[in-house]
């Protein structure tokens, strides 16, 4: 496996609160890394370290070998790597195409070639039909597909996932989980995060169990699931934590 993205010893401090410890965690080309644990237990700080929206206080951060800490040119270049997409992303003024154009258009992109990659990219979320409709007028599940659309149109190598299916109808849930296996298979990486432990065990190539900052059990979904090689892991999947 080729390491796209590699924590080493990270930690992330915020006054005397230690939100990550010493975590170490690698994430492979072509791979979906699913990341589970109680609410603070540190998984979206992990993931606004590893997409470059906040900086670790101790330990080193690469992306494809190279330290995510370079100034101007080079640190703009690896965050144009990078796609993140929240549990409540935003949608932008204007139509749905022009939501998904809309990285695109900031890396001067020539309009045709946006404008076919875009419609490419919500056709993947079935959404090119509502194309010129007004992104406000879409519904939750389909704000979340337009989200997708706009991260995976910019084809970034890593992409990050929090809590990107919470609250939505089974129908979004499975059209959005087909776009992720899609983007894994044209060779993207995938870090996502999540309460839902049926997705994860679909979704994931390799799961890992946060509790207080630190990563305390990784491994294959099923051997994780089915015979959990902690005490941590053990009474957090059979629900018996005392947190």
């Amino acid at each position: 496996m080729t390491v796209l993205l590699a924590l080493e010893k990270v930690t992330r401090r915020f006054g005397p609160v230690t939100a990550l410890d010493s975590v170490s965690l690698e994430a492979g080309e072509g791979e979906i890394v699913g990341l589970l644990g109680p609410s603070g237990s540190g998984k979206t700080t992990l993931l606004r370290l590893a997409g470059m929206l906040d900086c670790p206080t101790e330990g080193r951060i690469l992306l494809e070998g190279e330290q995510m800490d370079a100034e101007g040119d080079r640190n703009l270049a690896t965050r144009r790597k990078i796609a993140m997409i929240l549990q409540k992303p935003v949608v932008f003024r204007g139509s749905v195409i022009r939501n998904a154009t809309y990285g695109l258009r900031l890396r001067k992109v020539e309009a045709e070639e946006a404008r076919a990659r875009a419609m490419e990219a919500l056709r993947d979320v079935g959404l090119d039909g509502m194309a010129g409709r007004a992104a406000h007028t879409l519904s939750g599940g389909e704000v979340q597909r337009l989200a997708f659309a706009r991260a995976a149109v910019l084809r970034p190598k890593l992409l990050l996932l929090d809590e990107f299916t919470a609250n939505l109808d089974p129908a979004n849930i499975t059209m959005l989980e087909k776009a992720v296996r899609r983007f894994r298979e044209s060779g993207g990486t995938v870090v996502m995060v999540t309460h839902n432990l049926p997705q994860a065990r679909r979704q994931a190539d390799r799961v890992g169990l946060l509790l207080s900052g630190k990563l305390v059990e990784t491994g294959p979904p099923q051997r994780f699931f089915d015979s959990p090689e902690t005490k941590e892991a053990r009474e957090f999947l059979n629900g018996t934590m005392v947190w």
